[in-house]
């Protein structure tokens, strides 16, 4: 264990730490990656090696850097790492600026403990597992990256780097971190977040395949949401990703289609069966689909149809029919049209007259399956 100075922070329930890292510290904790795009041959690292001099030595630095398709971050630039060891060194010689000042934000894999220097004091020592690659860069990966191609003119001075570091952070969460910080303050090319897949994403299972379904909701042709879901925080979409992504993680957690081993397989079939299941939600209820005055692509209703799904598989299984048949799926909720209507999805209507919630419409829909004629209500 490495213990350093901290201070103990909370916002919104989360707690985490801000610490000082040596550049030491930093060298060995510190991993780094990359996305890896598809290409095993790809480098991860952007740009040609230049005719000047560079103080960088590239071979060992490539070495450095990972690159899988479970990592999030774009890859390094050479230009920027250039520029920055020679401002590092400029700072260095003339001991009139820290080169660092602001803090880097890292996720740790395991939990850390921390030792108020009395008790209920937020002041104290974090301990850290001395373990090489404990720690991920979230943000500040080209700033730590050149202090490793400067580390040995770093590594014996007095130098501390300012973090941020949480710990055993939820893998979603880190996603949404890094796409916050990039997407607008640094420009993070929109393609690079809205290309990631969820298996290249997340580590967790139920949340890579709820991102798979999202994304394959907004971008395929036939999609009654195709383009209209701002996915990551990027795009001209008005349709909320998070809400789609939330309400799906917990489906696919559980066993809501049908028992480990089925729910396993539908996984790999989701995405037909979510495109086709929209599209005949949106042909039952065609006129508040297409109207402007009605919230039927709100994420309250969205989550309901969503949150109703694993009733429409259920039915189709008794049907012995093919979970992505299209008609078949039409057959199941085609009770909605005549129970609830278009006119249910009037926002200045039945939708505020109600106080409509996921859980109140979600209900609804669930009664009509039930009693498709009305019968025993």
């Amino acid at each position: 264990m490495i213990s350093v100075a901290a201070i103990r922070m909370q916002q919104f329930g989360v707690q985490f730490y801000q610490a000082s890292l040596t550049a030491s510290d930093i060298d060995k904790l510190v991993r780094f990656e990359v996305l890896n795009y598809g290409d095993s041959g790809q480098s991860g690292v952007r740009g040609g090696k230049k005719k000047t001099p560079s103080k960088v030595n590239w071979d060992l630095l490539e070495r450095r850097i990972a690159s899988n398709e479970k990592a999030y971050q774009r890859q390094i630039i050479r230009r920027k790492i250039d520029e920055l060891v020679q401002y590092y060194e400029q700072c260095r010689q003339a001991k009139d600026l820290p080169s660092i000042p602001g803090a880097v934000i890292i996720s740790c894999d395991e939990k850390l403990s921390f030792e108020p220097v009395e008790y209920g004091a937020v002041v104290g020592r974090l301990k850290v597992p001395e373990r090489e690659g404990i720690l991920r860069a979230i943000d500040g990966q080209h700033r730590l990256l050149a202090l490793h191609a400067d580390i040995e003119n770093i590594r014996d001075t007095d130098f501390s780097v300012p973090a941020i570091i949480f710990d055993r952070l939820p893998e979603d969460h880190v996603v949404q971190m890094f796409v916050t910080i990039n997407a607008k303050h640094t420009r993070l090319n929109a393609s690079h977040l809205v290309s990631l897949s969820g298996r290249q994403l997340y580590r967790d299972a139920a949340l890579a395949a709820a991102h798979d379904v999202v994304r394959a909701l907004n971008d395929r042709e036939d999609s009654p949401l195709h383009g209209e879901i701002k996915l990551l925080g990027v795009g001209h979409g008005r349709v909320a990703q998070a809400p789609l992504a939330q309400e799906l993680k917990k489906l696919f957690g559980s066993d809501a289609f049908g028992g480990p081993r089925k729910s396993a397989e539908f996984r790999e079939e989701s995405k037909k069966f979510f495109v086709n299941y929209l599209k005949q939600v949106s042909v039952v209820f065609g006129a508040a689909w297409g109207g402007r005055k009605y919230s039927i692509k709100s994420a309250t209703a969205l989550r309901a149809f969503l949150r109703v799904s694993p009733d429409v598989v259920r039915r189709l299984d008794q049907e012995h029919a093919d979970r992505t048949d299209f008609r078949m799926i039409g057959r199941v909720i085609a009770p909605w049209g005549r129970r609830i209507g278009d006119l249910r999805f009037e926002t200045e209507g039945a939708w505020k007259r109600t106080g409509t919630t996921v859980e109140s419409l979600a209900r609804e829909l669930k009664l009509a399956l039930e009693y498709p004629e009305g019968a025993g209500v």
